[in-house]
């Protein structure tokens, strides 16, 4: 899905007000961390996470990779967090 800078950056403010749900440690991005980030989308549509300091990945790979194994889109990476979006199949939350 295409955003317009209109849509990021009203994406990016309701962002701002989220909790870090998960965590990307060194382990790095596996199947069950996919798994997990595509329920957390379906579920909010707009998440954050933290890529930790013993993580080989850096914020932005990490959210490329997540972006791309779940169909969704990076909204911004600000530090060591990520913030994805991707529209829900059955619960609409945000409204663009």
């Amino acid at each position: 899905m295409k955003l317009t800078s209109k849509q990021r950056a009203y994406l990016r403010g309701l962002a701002a007000s989220e909790p870090t749900i998960m965590q990307i440690g060194k382990e790095g991005i596996g199947e069950n961390l996919i798994k997990t980030v595509s329920d957390a989308l379906e579920a909010r549509e707009l998440i954050k996470l933290s890529v930790l300091e013993n993580s080989e990945e850096t914020p932005r790979t990490a959210a490329e990779a997540l972006a791309g194994a779940t169909g969704a889109t990076v909204i911004c990476t600000i530090g060591r967090k990520l913030v994805l979006y991707r529209e829900s199949e059955t619960h609409k939350h945000i409204e663009l």
